[in-house]
């Protein structure tokens, strides 16, 4: 999230009707500036009378290359995923302010620059903390266990389509159509997440999505918000620090240590099923989305050299062949390749 601009701009017409119906514009013209975002939502920092709010709109077709939709419906369970999440974890990601159904805009609080860092900036730069990536994995098995002992909580988070839409076809199904030989076990890994509704899964816990404060790591951007197999959360993360590799080489050993570290917290705080079925289930699902980073809708953008990309390949294809049980098991894997 940036700092507001010097010179504010008038925010766009859906923008400032969302916030005047929520009651949350004043009577001053809103004014603001877009934010650096991902490639499923336009994003503002809206100046208020109340003081900085961030709003998002979800947009149907994401920036990607590939033909890539989903319902802009979406951040209405991204709102619900906040505020379950506070419940579970008190500041673990932005206040909600306000949802408009009709527009597809949230509104949230707007958390400061000033003292927060982007973890993926951090990790770009080699900086690598472990007691950020033991924090995250606590947070997110939080989040996980107070849902899980709640399965009532299930019905508002009716978001099988869309989960479909913007995580399984685009990461697994898409990834099998480059990969003939390998459909048979892709299918089977979705066929596996689908399988395990059991806890309140974010679905992008990736650093870009992750601020470091004072209090802890923020959790942004859940609109791929789903209840389902919470063992999609750990290994989507998990893959993004094993990627991170390849972005900054010299810090290799200290991504693979914040892997073991962000594993063995997450693994130790599981409560509500077998954590070794958990890790069964992780494990094999993370070389499906090592693999999708390169072959599916959405590659990662700092993987640039076709020699990198058949690094993940070889690694991923073999797993995918010869599924392991350990998470530890995926993570040597890779470190065996880059030794190479």
């Amino acid at each position: 999230m940036a700092a507001l601009p010097d010179e504010p701009t008038p925010v766009p017409a859906e923008f400032a009707q969302a916030l005047r119906e929520l009651g949350l514009a004043g009577d001053r013209p809103l004014t603001g500036t877009p934010l650096a975002g991902g490639v499923s939502s336009d994003i503002w920092c809206i100046d208020t009378d109340r003081g900085p709010v961030c709003a998002k709109r979800a947009l149907a077709k994401l920036r990607v290359a590939a033909d890539w939709r989903a319902p802009i419906e979406r951040n209405l369970y991204e709102a619900r995923w906040m505020q379950l999440a506070h419940q579970a974890v008190p500041g673990c990601a932005p206040r909600v302010l306000g949802q408009h159904p009709g527009l597809g805009v949230l509104v949230m609080s707007y958390v400061p620059p000033t003292d927060h860092v982007l973890w993926k900036h951090a990790l770009r730069d080699g900086h690598v903390d472990i007691a950020t990536a033991r924090e995250v994995g606590r947070t997110v098995a939080r989040i996980h266990a107070y849902s899980a002992a709640r399965p009532e909580l299930a019905a508002q988070f009716d978001t099988d389509a869309i989960f479909f839409e913007i995580r399984l076809e685009p990461y697994l199904l898409a990834t099998a159509r480059r990969h003939p030989d390998l459909a048979p076990a892709l299918q089977r890994l979705v066929a596996q997440t689908q399988a395990h509704a059991v806890a309140l899964v974010h679905g992008d816990v990736s650093p870009k999505n992750i601020l470091v404060g004072p209090r802890g790591p923020v959790l942004l951007d859940a609109e791929c918000a789903w209840w389902g197999d919470p063992a999609f959360d750990l290994a989507f993360c998990l893959n993004h620090l094993l990627l991170k590799c390849l972005w900054n080489a010299p810090a290799t050993g200290a991504f693979l240590a914040a892997f073991d570290v962000l594993a063995a917290a997450y693994l130790n705080s599981v409560d509500w099923e077998p954590r070794a079925e958990l890790e069964q289930r992780a494990a094999a699902l993370l070389p499906g989305l090592f693999l999708g980073r390169v072959d599916g809708k959405s590659p990662v953008e700092y993987i640039t050299e076709d020699a990198q990309r058949d690094k993940v390949r070889r690694v991923a294809r073999a797993l995918l062949r010869q599924p392991v049980d350990r998470l530890h098991a995926v993570a040597a894997a890779w470190h065996e390749e880059l030794g190479r």
